[in-house]
């Protein structure tokens, strides 16, 4: 059987996406690789990526001049989690505090993992996870 490598991308649902593109950016400092009215992607770091979708505007799907991206959308509060090393965690919790963004819960999971949660200006749930999590991470 073939294997799979990893998760390539994620998408959030938005409705502003340059106010959530910025808050990626601005507060992860997540890189922008592309943009339009549709959707941005950021890069996530390790060959991963997070896209960031306009609400509603990708239920159609889209043509493309390589075929066609069927259709897809979501709502409500989602999650995404980023890995970072445990060692970080105490610096990303200052810098969350230094940009007015609220940890809405920290987990200390059984493997030895820790979380920090917060919300994108979406109301997204975003984690921030170091190694100790799953037995894969």
């Amino acid at each position: 059987m073939p294997s799979v490598h990893h998760v390539l991308e994620t998408a959030l649902y938005c409705d502003d996406v340059s106010r959530a593109a910025a808050f990626y950016r601005h507060t992860l400092g997540l890189q922008t690789l592309f943009e339009d009215r549709r959707l941005a992607a950021l890069d996530a770091g390790r060959e991963t990526v997070l896209l960031l979708f306009r609400r509603g505007a990708s239920t159609d799907g889209v043509p493309t001049p390589g075929g066609r991206i069927p259709g897809h959308d979501g709502s409500g509060p989602l999650h995404v989690a980023f890995a970072v090393p445990q060692a970080d965690l105490s610096e990303w919790e200052a810098r969350l505090a230094a940009q007015g963004v609220a940890i809405e819960s920290r987990v200390t999971w059984g493997r030895g993992g820790r979380s920090l949660y917060f919300r994108d200006p979406e109301g997204h749930s975003v984690e921030l996870v170091s190694p100790g999590v799953w037995t894969t991470y």
